[in-house]
């Protein structure tokens, strides 16, 4: 197992976004405004469900990179840091997912 985490690369995305788009690939999808990061997680999700069905393993584990960076990359254009999202699935996780889906519904 890696000693990379998921709160490595969100500091690596927050780093990048602080640059010059010139410079950096992630600075230019923010700099883009919500949409461009967005538009892009869509594709590499499209892109990682197309490999799962299709029993790609190594392609659905570099689509799922790419995945997780793009979604880092949504995250901070949105300015919603990933503390936040690990929080609330925190949250959700202290109950079973039926319990938890069946506390969202509109009563």
């Amino acid at each position: 197992m890696t000693a990379f985490s998921l709160a490595d690369l969100d500091r690596i995305v927050r780093e990048r976004a602080a640059a010059s788009p010139e410079e950096s690939y992630t600075a230019k999808l923010v700099a883009g405004g919500p949409a461009r990061p967005a538009k892009k997680l869509g594709e590499e999700a499209v892109e990682a469900a197309i490999a799962a069905v299709q029993g790609d393993r190594d392609g659905l584990t570099a689509e799922a990179a790419d995945v997780l960076y793009h979604l880092l990359v949504v995250l901070r254009a949105a300015e919603v840091p990933l503390e936040a999202v690990m929080a609330e699935l925190e949250r959700r996780t202290a109950q079973s997912g039926i319990a938890e889906k069946a506390a969202r519904r509109p009563a």
